[in-house]
C-alpha cells in the first residue's frame, strides 16, 4: 500500500474510531477526510473484528450468549468512542422534538440527550444485543459483526451520495466534496466484505436501511449532518444483524 493510501486509511480510522493508527502514516500527517471515504468500510470491518474477538473470549469463559453480547457491545463502543451512537441520539432528538428544520438542527447541536435520543439508543443496543445472542455461535457472530460493521460504514457513503449537507458548517459539510469514485470504491469494499463473510443477503437490507435514513433526513432537515451519518451507520448495522440472526 502506498504512503498516500496509508495516510487516507489512517484518516478514516482517526475519524471513525479510537484505535491507535498513527503508525500508518509513517510519521506523516493523515490525509484529508474527503479523500478517505473509500476506507470507511475497512474501519467498520476492523471494529467488527474486535467485537468478534470479544465475543469469542466471553464464550471461552463460558458466559451465556446474552451476557457475551453485552460485553461485545461494550468493546465495540470503546473502539469507536460511541461516535455513531451519539449521532443516532442527536438525530432522534432533533427529528422527534423540533417543528421546523431550523429548530431540528438546533436541537441536534445540543449536547444534552432527550427522551427520543435515549429511546433510540436503548432500542439500537437491544436490537444488536439480541441479534448477537440469537446468532450465538462465536464464528458466526464474528462474521456478522465484520459484515455489519462494513455495511454500516458503507451506509455513510450512500447518504453522502444521496443528499446535500443540511448546514454549511460542521463535520458533515466537510465531507460534501468527497468524490463519487471514492464512495463507489468504499461501497464495493463493503459489499465484498459482506460476501466474504457469507452475509451477502444482508447487502439489500443495508441498502434499504441507508436509503430510508436518507429519505427521512431529506424530509426532516433537507440534507445530512454528521449526526445523520452516524445514525445511518447504526440503523444499518441493526438491520443487517437482525436479518443475519434469522439464519
Amino acid at each position: 500500500m502506498t504512503r498516500t493510501r496509508r495516510a487516507e486509511l489512517a484518516s478514516a480510522f482517526l475519524l471513525l474510531s479510537r484505535l491507535p493508527v498513527g503508525w500508518l502514516t509513517g510519521g506523516g500527517a493523515p490525509a484529508d477526510l474527503v479523500d478517505s471515504v473509500w476506507a470507511f468500510p475497512i474501519v467498520g470491518a476492523v471494529v467488527g473484528g474486535i467485537g468478534g474477538v470479544a465475543y469469542w473470549a466471553c464464550a471461552r469463559l463460558g458466559l451465556p450468549p446474552a451476557v457475551a453480547a453485552v460485553w461485545t457491545l461494550s468493546a465495540l463502543l470503546l473502539a469507536t468512542g460511541a461516535l455513531h451512537e451519539d449521532g443516532l441520539a442527536d438525530t432522534a432528538d432533533g427529528f422527534g422534538g423540533g417543528r421546523t428544520p431550523a429548530r431540528k438542527l438546533e436541537i441536534m447541536r445540543d449536547s444534552r440527550i432527550g427522551s427520543f435520543g435515549a429511546l433510540a439508543l436503548a432500542l439500537s443496543l437491544a436490537a444488536r444485543g439480541t441479534s448477537l445472542a440469537a446468532i450465538a455461535s462465536p464464528g458466526h457472530v464474528a462474521a456478522a459483526l465484520v459484515a455489519s460493521g462494513a455495511l454500516g460504514r458503507g451506509a455513510i457513503l450512500i447518504v453522502l451520495l444521496a443528499l446535500p449537507p443540511a448546514r454549511a458548517d460542521g463535520l458533515g459539510a466537510g465531507l460534501k466534496d468527497s468524490g463519487t469514485l471514492g464512495a463507489a470504491v468504499g461501497l464495493a469494499l463493503a459489499a465484498v466484505v459482506a460476501l466474504a463473510c457469507g452475509a451477502g443477503w444482508a447487502v439489500p437490507a443495508a441498502l434499504v436501511a441507508a436509503l430510508g435514513v436518507a429519505w427521512l433526513a431529506r424530509r426532516q432537515i433537507g440534507g445530512y449532518t454528521g449526526d445523520v451519518l452516524g445514525a445511518a451507520s447504526v440503523v444499518t448495522e441493526c438491520a443487517a444483524l437482525a436479518l443475519l440472526s434469522a439464519r
